[in-house]
């Protein structure tokens, strides 16, 4: 397969990315283009190769049609069809084929809570999109088929999450083409999703803390598809619900535009991260729907960051293919339901190629988003994060006390299982989790360890506060059957610090473990370790270090290999603390940077001052910080 070929930089209209309409084009073809060896005789499926998924092979080989047909749709609406003829033939084709149930390459019928479901929602919105050029060509029989199969939908249960969004758009097209649908369905999938708005433009997805990339690539996207759909839908009333979802976009945009680094790297954090592109979503939209506090020059900006920063980490492989994976194929990133055409979700990124070539997006010169200005600093106090980024060092960081992806009601009496997309105290944009078994959880954790090794894991998440530079939480960790007992923490940013104070309940004889972030590379990182700190240094320059200030005795640095998305080999700084079996107050500095500082010369600067539960902190420049633990 040829090797994906970019247009020159253009430093005049993007000073930043130098990325241009001519570069993301050029990127969907080549993504379009590399999936013809792998397309069947039929054009109905994609096989594409990879560890398959849970749903089986069949369900596979939908999913990468439908992904795909999605970024050829919003290719060839982008130019009004021109130079789209081929593009236009083959997934032509492949729907009337698909559709049809007596051709061999005739897709799974939709059943309950299928897999189909949601390439069902890709296609109908590929379709409705890239109407006049595909929909409006197919003959009645193969529209017939089409309606057909969609209307499986029709009085069907969806998973109790953004699934529900798949049923809405899914039979809101079929309205449109006049097809039979369930207006029933479609208004009770809208009014379930307000059950989950939280505030401040985020939702929930589904019932919970389930916070992370599908509140911008699910929640708010299809929620602005279907007001599109129901726009292009004679009779149907949508102008309040387009006007709750704009304010909503725009709200959630105001947070959105801090979770990207200056060089364009997402924040590693939450389920589905090999959709990789999709991140750049919910920024389009807020084009799409005129729905942004963002300049349309701050759109294509960020968006454009977050494309080449995968292409220059190897996305897509030398296949031309998006693999399982971050960079390159790595299957832990991956879920269950993660088959060989999952990433292909990426498509939802390419969103932007809706709006012309003469659209501001596109006409307008870059503009700088905020962290190409300073240095970050964003409560969010809808999903429980802070974050705080540093403009020189292109890091963001968040800081997790609130999304936890588990069941909103801990079941009595049960360790719960832990995911490390989700319980860690905090995640990056060039650092990820340590994607290992449970004797190893050391990163972005305080943990209990036994003398068998066993080690707690954060599982749900119980909030005590959040401010503008602060926020605490606290869960019950679990030794195998034992416990629980009640971990506090409390976090405290400055600049690319964070200073974390715990009150930690346990078993006398028992270690507490507070572990920094792990950082990988392709080569060992070198690892340092003094009284009171320890720290790791990947070839790339970052470093991660954790400081004592109040109650450790311990420090280490845990190695890993083939645990880390960001590298074959991870290196994680800790300390560790014997716990004496009454209530412990332990104080600890964790830093990223890619900075020189020795991470012990931090201590000199910053005072600590503990009496009972109440701890003192002088920070340099920014006067005292005082944390009151004991308040669950």
């Amino acid at each position: 397969m040829t090797r994906l070929v970019l247009p020159a930089t253009d430093r005049v209209l993007s000073r930043q990315t130098g990325w241009v309409r001519a570069h993301w084009e050029a990127l969907a073809d080549h993504l379009l283009d590399s999936l013809i060896p792998y397309t069947s005789p039929g054009a109905a499926r994609l096989v594409i190769p990879g560890r398959p998924s849970r749903s089986g092979t069949d369900s596979d080989e939908l999913e990468g049609f439908a992904r795909s047909f999605m970024l050829a749709a919003f290719r060839i609406a982008g130019v009004g069809g021109e130079g789209c003829e081929k593009l236009i033939e083959r997934f032509a084709r492949g729907v009337a084929n698909g559709a049809n149930p007596d051709h061999p390459e005739a897709w799974l019928r939709l059943t309950p809570r299928s897999q189909q479901m949601v390439e069902a929602a890709a296609i109908a919105v590929a379709l409705h999109e890239s109407r006049e050029w595909i929909w409006d060509r197919l003959d009645t029989r193969a529209q017939e088929h089409v309606a057909e199969w969609l209307g499986g939908f029709i009085g069907s249960t969806t998973h109790d999450n953004n699934w529900r969004l798949f049923q809405v758009v899914s039979e809101q097209f079929l309205a449109s083409v006049g097809a039979p649908y369930s207006k029933e369905d479609i208004e009770g999938g809208l009014d379930r999703i307000e059950d989950w708005y939280v505030g401040d433009g985020w939702y929930s997805d589904g019932d919970g803390q389930n916070f992370d990339n599908y509140i911008g690539w699910a929640m708010h996207l299809y929620p602005g598809l279907w007001t599109r759909m129901a726009a292009a839908t004679p009779g149907t009333e949508y102008d309040d619900r387009l006007k709750v979802y704009r304010d909503r976009l725009r709200l959630f945009l105001e947070d959105a535009v801090h979770l990207v680094g200056n060089d364009g790297a997402p924040i590693y954090q939450g389920r589905s991260l090999t959709y990789r592109m999709a991140a750049a979503t919910p920024y389009w939209m807020g084009q799409l729907l005129d729905a942004s506090p963002m300049s349309p020059g701050q759109t294509r900006r960020l968006c454009s960051g977050i494309a080449r920063h995968f292409v220059q980490h190897g996305v897509p492989d030398e296949r031309g293919l998006l693999t399982l994976g971050w960079y390159d194929t790595f299957l832990p990133t991956t879920q269950s339901y993660s088959g060989p055409g999952s990433p292909y979700w990426a498509s939802k990124g390419f969103i932007g190629l809706l709006l012309p070539p003469e659209h501001p997006v596109w006409s307008d010169p870059e503009e700088s988003v905020p962290l190409d200005e300073a240095d970050q600093v964003r409560s969010m106090p809808a999903p429980g994060w802070l974050i705080h980024a540093s403009r020189h060092d292109q890091l963001v960081r968040l800081v997790n006390h609130g999304a936890d992806h588990a069941p909103p009601v801990e079941p009595s009496g049960i360790e719960p299982a832990g995911d490390p997309h989700y319980d860690r105290l905090a995640y990056a944009n060039h650092a990820g989790p340590d994607l290992t078994d449970s004797s190893a959880r050391i990163d972005n954790l305080v943990a209990l360890v036994d003398q068998q090794g066993r080690t707690s894991v954060r599982g749900r998440i119980r909030r005590l506060s959040i401010g503008p530079r602060s926020a605490a939480s606290w869960h019950k960790a679990w030794l195998g059957e034992d416990g629980p007992w009640p971990v506090e923490t409390a976090s405290i940013v400055h600049g690319g610090w964070e200073i974390r104070c715990s009150l930690v309940e346990g078993p006398a004889g028992a270690l507490v473990r507070s572990g920094g972030y792990a950082v990988a590379g392709d080569s060992l990182p070198s690892a340092t370790v003094g009284e009171g700190w320890a720290s790791a240094r990947n070839s790339d320059g970052l470093m991660s270090a954790v400081v004592n200030l109040h109650g450790y005795g311990e420090s280490g640095v845990h190695r890993d290999l083939g645990a880390n998305p960001f590298g074959a080999h991870s290196a994680t700084p800790y300390l560790t603390a014997v716990h004496n079996g009454e209530p412990l107050v332990l104080v600890y500095a964790v830093l990223l940077t890619r900075d020189a500082i020795p991470p012990q010369a931090f201590a000199d600067g910053i005072e600590v001052v503990v009496n009972g539960h109440e701890i003192t902190i002088t920070l340099p420049g920014s006067g005292t910080e005082t944390v009151r633990l004991g308040n669950r």
